[in-house]
């Protein structure tokens, strides 16, 4: 199955685009698609993990709109076509 996930700001550029469809296995969870963005695209990974592999807590990531506290450990089952998001801390005034 097909996931769409969309990255912003310095996790887009790390990409190259913004969004970016992975094929994921049909019983994947927000866990698993999280580390097949990881292996697909390790400057996403280097701008969004610390040194211990986790997800830094300024990075927020949504699944359907809503937020994944735990996202390396989410058991959050994932369905064909879900939209997942990476947001990196975000400033401005």
């Amino acid at each position: 199955m097909n996931v769409t996930w969309r990255l912003f700001a310095t996790l887009g550029e790390a990409a190259g685009d913004n969004e970016v469809t992975l094929e994921v296995p049909a019983e994947a969870t927000v866990a698993d698609t999280l580390e097949t963005l990881f292996a697909q695209y390790p400057a996403v990974a280097e701008e969004a993990r610390d040194e211990d592999g986790s997800v830094y807590e300024h990075v927020r990531t949504l699944h359907e709109g809503e937020d994944v506290d735990e996202p390396l450990d989410s058991d959050r089952a994932i369905a064909d076509g879900d939209e997942l998001a990476l947001f990196p801390p975000v400033s401005g005034g």
